[in-house]
């Protein structure tokens, strides 16, 4: 398959040598992934953050389960945000989720297995329709992995952020009391967990345009006041990697329009 291209290239997104180690903690502050020991997985992950996502796909799975959480994210990144083939795009999510519940039975501990299981069926959920994938079940599964992340990693900001917009959604969809009694999502519990995501992670690009959408989701018109100050912050934000860069596009196209 022919992957496109990211848009945006930055030498400063590189990470040679111990550049990677020394911005470790700063490019994943949101999802708890530890330093790898294998090189190989290193460079995976240099790829992945230069915005080589087809390298990091490639180079990830090269590594066996150790490269998963590599190959994973870049796949589901890439699916996400440059992917025009809605087929290819389903294809590449529904892989990332496989190969995450193979992590989830294989290395039960891999915090990242059971984030980026639920990240991959999000997104997949919302190429398809959220109101279809509830239909299919893939809703609970979604908020099974998600809880599974926080017990393992109680300050996964990440996963907070997508249990914030998994409650938004739910919500949006089937509304309060339905959503509510059938699905456990609840307004004040998404709330609270995009803020603290917030906390946790304040220089988050994407926690702040997720919990604008779950905002004006789960409280409508209100909400647009703060919601829009929100996506201002994350165009504010500095980027340190494709992905970043990717979030901090998003909120500035969302902005102009």
């Amino acid at each position: 398959m022919a992957w496109t291209t990211f848009p945006y290239r930055e030498t400063s997104y590189a990470y040679p040598g111990k550049a990677l180690e020394k911005n470790w903690q700063r490019l994943h502050g949101g999802d708890c992934e530890p330093f790898p020991a294998d090189t190989q997985v290193q460079e995976a992950w240099r790829h992945y953050h230069a915005g080589d996502f087809a390298l990091a796909v490639e180079a990830g799975l090269a590594c066996g389960l150790s490269g998963y959480n590599v190959a994973n994210k870049a796949a589901v990144v890439y699916a996400s945000y440059l992917e025009t083939d809605d087929a290819v795009k389903r294809r590449l999510l529904l892989e990332a989720a496989q190969r995450g519940e193979e992590q989830q039975h294989r290395t039960p501990e891999d915090v990242n297995g059971w984030y980026l299981h639920a990240f991959a069926l999000g997104r997949y959920s919302q190429s398809i329709s959220v109101a279809k994938a509830l239909a299919e079940g893939l809703g609970g599964k979604i908020k099974h992995s998600l809880n599974r992340t926080l017990e393992l990693a109680p300050r996964h900001a990440d996963a907070r952020v997508a249990l914030g917009a998994y409650h938004a959604e739910v919500i949006d969809k089937v509304g309060a009391l339905v959503g509510g009694l059938t699905y456990g999502a609840k307004k004040d519990t998404g709330k609270e967990l995009l803020e603290s995501a917030l906390q946790l992670n304040p220089e988050s690009a994407i926690a702040r345009i997720e919990y604008a959408n779950a905002l004006v989701m789960m409280f409508g018109r209100s909400k647009m006041k703060e919601a829009e100050r929100l996506y201002q912050e994350a165009a504010a934000c500095q980027p340190m990697d494709a992905m970043e860069r990717l979030d901090v596009e998003a909120a500035k196209a969302e902005l102009a329009e």
